[in-house]
């Protein structure tokens, strides 16, 4: 992911680096607790830049303004189809996946 330097969201991930993330919608969901870390644009790899550019075709490196890319390290990791399927949807635990 990548956001302003100075974003709500730059902000928290620094104060407080446990995260949830929700994807990719309602119904068919992923959800991801974890551990996150900001880079400045500037020490973020090359290859990992250029993936994110070539995933979403914005570089914020070209841009004006300082970014940050943050990284997640999935800890656990829950996936689901709807709301009926609610049995055996953690499938990564302590950062090991179950299956």
């Amino acid at each position: 992911m990548c956001t302003g330097a100075a974003s709500v969201t730059a902000r928290n991930v620094r104060a407080e680096p446990r995260v949830r993330l929700s994807l990719p919608d309602t119904f068919d969901v992923v959800l991801l607790q974890g551990e996150a870390e900001c880079f400045p644009d500037e020490a973020v790899p090359d290859g990992a830049a250029r993936a994110f550019t070539d995933k979403f075709g914005w570089d914020p490196r070209a841009e004006e303004g300082s970014f940050v890319y943050v990284r997640v390290v999935p800890r656990t990791v829950r996936a689901w189809r709807g709301e009926p399927e609610l049995r055996g949807r953690v499938v990564m635990r302590d950062g090991r996946w179950l299956r």
